[in-house]
C-alpha cells in the first residue's frame, strides 16, 4: 500500500482468511478493499460484512485513533465515514460456494464476488484444468448470476480469449496476468533468444 500510495491506483488486499481480527488489522492499516478467499455460505458472508463495519452495524474494534487509516486520528469523522468507504469482495471457489452463490451475492455489504477458477476446477474434478469446458460453463453461469444480483463479478484467467469472453458477459474485474508468471515468461523469452526455446506454461493454467 505504501508503494501504491503515490499513484491513482486503488489497492485490493487479499487476507489469507476471513478472520475478524485480521480484517481489523488490515482496515486499520488503511486497506479499504478486501478480497476474502473461500467463502462458501451466507453466514460467512454476513460475518465478513460485520467484520468490515463499526458497531452497531458490525464488530470492528474502535481503535481508529491509533491507526494509520485515520492518519492517527487526524482524519475528521473517520469512524463515521469508514463503513461507506469499505469494499468487500468475496471469493467463491468451491462447489458449496457455487451452490450458495445467489444467497451470498444477495447479502447487503457484499460488493462483489470473485470466482476462483483453480480451486473450483479442482473441486469439480478437473484439477489443473480450469479451462475445461465444464469449468468454463460454470464460471460463465456464475458471472451471469452475480451480474443479475447487481454486484461486481470478477475472475482470474491467463487465457486472453476467455478473459475477453468473461468481460463480455459482464465481469468487471478480471485478472489477466500474475506478476511472477509475467516475469518468468519474460525471462524464458530472453533466455530462449540465447539458449533456445524454453518450456512454455501449461495452456490451461490460470496463471
Amino acid at each position: 500500500m505504501q508503494a501504491i500510495a503515490a499513484y491513482p491506483s486503488h489497492p485490493i488486499v487479499r487476507p489469507v482468511c476471513g478472520d475478524a481480527a485480521l480484517i481489523k488489522q488490515l482496515l486499520d492499516l488503511g486497506a479499504q478493499t478486501l478480497l476474502v478467499p473461500m467463502v462458501e455460505t451466507v453466514q460467512q458472508a454476513g460475518d465478513l460484512v460485520r467484520a468490515m463495519r463499526y458497531p452497531p452495524a458490525g464488530i470492528r474494534g474502535m481503535g481508529s485513533g491509533l491507526a494509520r487509516a485515520s492518519r492517527w486520528n487526524s482524519v475528521q469523522d473517520y469512524v463515521h465515514q469508514a463503513d461507506e468507504q469499505g469494499c468487500l469482495l468475496v471469493q467463491v471457489e468451491s462447489l458449496e460456494g457455487l451452490a450458495n452463490l445467489d444467497e451470498i451475492a444477495a447479502v447487503e455489504g457484499v460488493d462483489g464476488v470473485f470466482i476462483g477458477p483453480a480451486d473450483l476446477s479442482a473441486a469439480m474434478g478437473y484439477r489443473g484444468n480450469p479451462g475445461h469446458q465444464e469449468v468454463v460453463r460454470a464460471i460463465e453461469e456464475a458471472i451471469g448470476r452475480i451480474v443479475a444480483a447487481h454486484k461486481a463479478a470478477g475472475v482470474l484467467t491467463a487465457d486472453e480469449r476467455l478473459a475477453r469472453r468473461f468481460v463480455g458477459l459482464g465481469a468487471t474485474f478480471v485478472g489477466v496476468g500474475v506478476d511472477a508468471t509475467v516475469l518468468m515468461q519474460g525471462l524464458k523469452g530472453l533466455a530462449g533468444r540465447f539458449k533456445g526455446p524454453q518450456t512454455a506454461a501449461a495452456p490451461n493454467s490460470v496463471y
